[in-house]
C-alpha cells in the first residue's frame, strides 16, 4: 500500500508539469497581398465620349473591387488576430 502511494503521487507531479506551447499567428497568403490593377490610361488626343466613359467605368470598377477586397480582408483579419491574441 506505501508503495502505491509513492507510485500514485509520482503519476500525479508528473501530469502537473506545465510546458509551454509555442503559437503563431499564420501568415498573409500571397494572393491577398497582390497589388491592384493599374488603372486604364485614355490615349491620344482626340477621344470619343463613350471611350472616354468606357474607361472611367472600368476604372471604377476596378479601383471598388480592389477597395473591397482590401477592406475585406483587413477587417477579416485584424479580428481573427485580436481573436487569436486574446486566448491564452
Amino acid at each position: 500500500m506505501k508503495h502505491l502511494a509513492v507510485i500514485f503521487a509520482i503519476f500525479l507531479t508528473g501530469c502537473s508539469v506545465v510546458t509551454p506551447v509555442k503559437r503563431n499567428f499564420p501568415e498573409v497568403p500571397k494572393n491577398l497581398t497582390e497589388q491592384c490593377q493599374e488603372l486604364q490610361q485614355i490615349a491620344g488626343d482626340k477621344v470619343a465620349i463613350t471611350d472616354l466613359l468606357k474607361v472611367i467605368v472600368n476604372n471604377y470598377t476596378l479601383y471598388y473591387q480592389c477597395s473591397n477586397k482590401v477592406d475585406g480582408w483587413k477587417e477579416w483579419y485584424d479580428e481573427q488576430k485580436k481573436l487569436f491574441d486574446s486566448v491564452k
